[in-house]
């Protein structure tokens, strides 16, 4: 059983990840220092506390579990923060990449997977968007994870150092087991807010913007389940170790779904209806971002299994789990 480094593991895909490793056969040691992530989300290997910018706390776990190669999610992602506080983000995610990295080198661990994002695009001047779409950040949390990438490939290109980088489009659903699921706070993707909505929150649901020029003005994005994008990372991780190079892949359904569209799906799932207002744009957000992901479908053998019912029906057992959680 081969022993695999997974950073910031006890976080929202990071577990998922972990939980499909497991399946996989291999033996998964999370690593965070669960700023964002739960220690009831390490249920598939062993929980080691410790921050990625920590280089003698990661020598010693190196040493301890001598990992065969290493899945780094630990990062900071809420794209709003990012730009209130950019130097928070670029020590965390840039520094903290590199001093993962080195860490690895040092331990003679050659190949790592990379959680980055569609971020890294900025706006779209096609879609859907490849893997060689022109990256122009919008902002800080996408400039922190490109700045990473330039790092992996500058690696490849020098030294013995391999990697694949995963773009994720909209993450989102829940193990269909109710084990692990989505917990932020504060909560800021679409799917759990609506679905919080739905429930009775006070707060409603916010629709940001009604006239783009998609078909219903609102925006269009494509959501993949957690666990599609997990089994990308169980490909990913299994390329490098066959001995293949370095590579780049979008992670994304095809798909795209509008505001409205997701909103009546959630209605459909929760039997009723929920405050929904239109909002003014936020700055940055782009009219319809939807993957091309025929690069992982040829490469990695990899497919999106579930669909967007599947999704929110996950979702909404979770939350609902939550709540009741919450209210014992």
């Amino acid at each position: 059983m081969q022993t695999i480094l997974v950073s910031g593991g006890a976080g929202y895909i990071g577990s998922h990840t972990c939980l499909r490793l497991s399946e996989a056969g291999f033996r998964p040691v999370v690593f965070d220092n669960l700023s964002n992530g739960h220690a009831a989300f390490a249920q598939w290997g062993p929980l080691e506390v410790g921050d990625i910018r920590d280089a003698a706390r990661l020598d010693e776990v190196f040493s301890l579990y001598k990992p065969a190669a290493v899945i780094h999610f630990a990062a900071l992602i809420e794209v709003g923060e990012s730009v209130l506080h950019p130097g928070r983000f670029y020590e965390n995610n840039v520094s903290g990449a590199v001093s993962l990295i080195e860490a690895a080198r040092r331990a003679g661990v050659n190949a790592l997977v990379f959680s980055s994002t569609c971020a890294t695009y900025g706006d779209p001047v096609q879609v859907p968007m490849d893997e060689s779409h022109p990256q122009a950040p919008l902002n800080p949390y996408g400039h922190s994870k490109l700045m990473v990438e330039q790092i992996l490939r500058d690696l490849d290109r020098y030294s013995s150092f391999r990697s694949v980088i995963l773009r994720y489009f909209n993450a989102a659903g829940c193990d269909p087991e109710g084990r692990i699921g989505e917990r932020h706070e504060p909560e800021t993707h679409a799917i759990p807010l609506a679905i919080r909505a739905a429930m009775g929150s006070n707060h409603g649901f916010k629709i940001f913007g009604d006239d783009y020029p998609t078909a219903d003005g609102t925006a269009v994005r494509d959501y993949i389940h957690v666990l599609d994008l997990a089994d990308a990372h169980v490909l990913a991780l299994g390329h490098l170790l066959a001995g293949g190079g370095s590579d780049v892949f979008n992670l994304g359904t095809g798909t795209g779904t509008s505001v409205r569209e997701l909103v009546a799906a959630i209605q459909a799932v929760a039997g009723g209806g929920f405050d929904a207002q239109t909002a003014p744009r936020r700055p940055g957000d782009a009219p319809a971002l939807v993957a091309d992901n025929r690069k992982a479908r040829g490469v990695l053998g990899w497919s999106p299994r579930y669909r967007l019912n599947d999704i929110i029906e996950s979702a909404w057992r979770w939350h609902q789990a939550e709540s009741a959680r919450a209210k014992d």
